[in-house]
């Protein structure tokens, strides 16, 4: 950033000088001279600060702009950790997007979670005569479970389906240095999900955001921010718009009791069973060139047992790659008919060609990629190992029991 223009600098100037002035008030115990000095330090930087937001917030605005094009899936861009003064005075840009590349028909599994998030956000929009009298849709929904299975893009997922306004926040996103900045963030946030409704606020992580109250010597301002979303969140469950609450975390017990009641449903989300894999190891292979079929994602699954939706992601990564480091090998290629390089399948064959030979021929665009069989996941297998402990999920399961419903029930389960 270039420096600030001359007419700031001497607010900024004026500032500095009363803030030197009450440190050396406290360095000569002058509490009461030295209050005085902050108290006039901080109004001079409230007037700094609203010159400042005049000179610079339409090219913050500009940065944002940018910043989202690259980026459509944030929530928050990263352009704000560019912004190094605080300004409570600045109008706030949208959170919010709109998803559309998910579907829950790529989550596999977790049927009566799914029932319960399409009764929450989708039901309320296209049946509201259903919801009369005290019959409610649900507004506030934690999904709780093992690390990778999946509670993210559920989220996603539902919000992409019922073409809901979608935001993403972590603690990160909210949580500041500056006095009263984090709970602007969270009441700009409440606000905004009202004003663009129907919208699905996601808060990733909101275990590190509201642990206990009074516990570990908390601090005020996490006190803080946990006391504006209690407000806000009673205030969506209490709301006519259609604003869906959406949080997830690995670690249940972490959070605190005033915040866990206010969810009105605490869905399990375990780990895969063998049909909940087989549909994640198809997503994951996509459209990759395969000869993989019904009977090899039976196997893939089998095999699986105990893996987490994300340690699954790494396996098939890995496993497609294995396609392309076996082009590598010497005489790998034999060309065809129809001048196709293609991997040769006869070791005898007297006419083959190395990938680098490809290259120096400048016949590499000619070259056609291997398809993945089930033997390239069984050459990695031993690489990739489940991620997930069993005390882990020996507590969360316990959570379940005293606290939640299981994503796997069928829909006449409640």
């Amino acid at each position: 950033m270039s420096q600030p223009p001359e007419t700031l600098a001497p607010l900024l100037a004026k500032a500095d000088a009363t803030l030197k002035e009450a440190v050396d008030a406290v360095r000569n115990c002058q509490n009461a001279i030295a209050y005085q000095k902050y108290k006039k330090a901080f109004e001079q930087l409230k007037h700094y600060r609203e010159e400042f937001d005049k000179q610079y917030l339409p090219h913050y605005e500009a940065a944002e702009e940018i910043a989202r094009g690259q980026n459509p899936g944030s929530s928050i861009t990263a352009t704000a950790q560019l912004w190094r003064f605080p300004t409570f005075s600045s109008r706030k840009l949208s959170h919010f997007v709109k998803l559309s590349d998910v579907k829950l028909d790529n989550v596999g599994g977790l049927e009566n979670c799914k029932r319960v998030l399409r009764e929450a956000a989708i039901w309320p929009v296209k049946y509201p005569q259903f919801f009369t009298g005290n019959r409610k849709p649900w507004r506030s929904v934690l999904l709780f479970g093992p690390p990778g299975s999946g509670k993210t893009l559920l989220a996603k997922a539902i919000a992409a389906e019922a073409d809901y306004h979608f935001s993403s926040i972590s603690p990160s996103d909210i949580v500041s240095q500056w006095l009263g900045e984090s709970e602007q963030q969270v009441s700009d946030l409440f606000q905004e999900a009202r004003k663009k409704h129907p919208s699905i606020i996601f808060i990733d992580e909101i275990d590190s955001l509201c642990g206990p109250r009074g516990k570990n010597n908390e601090h005020e301002a996490s006190r803080r921010i946990k006391a504006e979303l209690l407000v806000h969140m009673q205030d969506v469950c209490d709301g006519k718009e259609h604003v869906l609450i959406l949080a997830a975390t690995n670690t249940p017990y972490a959070l605190d009791q005033a915040i866990r009641r206010r969810f009105d449903m605490r869905i399990y989300i375990p780990l895969p069973n063998k049909e909940a894999r087989k549909r994640i190891f198809e997503v994951e292979i996509g459209k990759t060139p395969s000869k993989i079929g019904k009977s090899g994602l039976e196997s893939l699954a089998e095999g699986t047992e105990g893996f987490s939706g994300s340690d699954i992601s790494s396996y098939v990564k890995d496993a497609l790659y294995q396609s392309i480091r076996a082009t590598l090998r010497p005489g790998f290629f034999t060309q065809t008919k129809d001048k196709w390089w293609v991997p040769c399948q006869d070791a005898a064959f007297p006419h083959k060609k190395s990938l680098q030979d490809l290259e120096n021929e400048k016949q590499d665009s000619k070259i056609q990629v291997p398809k993945i069989t089930l033997e390239y996941f069984k050459e990695v297998k031993k690489r990739h190992k489940p991620t997930v402990q069993a005390a882990v999920l020996d507590e969360l399961k316990k959570f379940k029991k005293e606290f939640g419903v299981d994503a796997e029930e069928p829909s006449d389960a409640l």
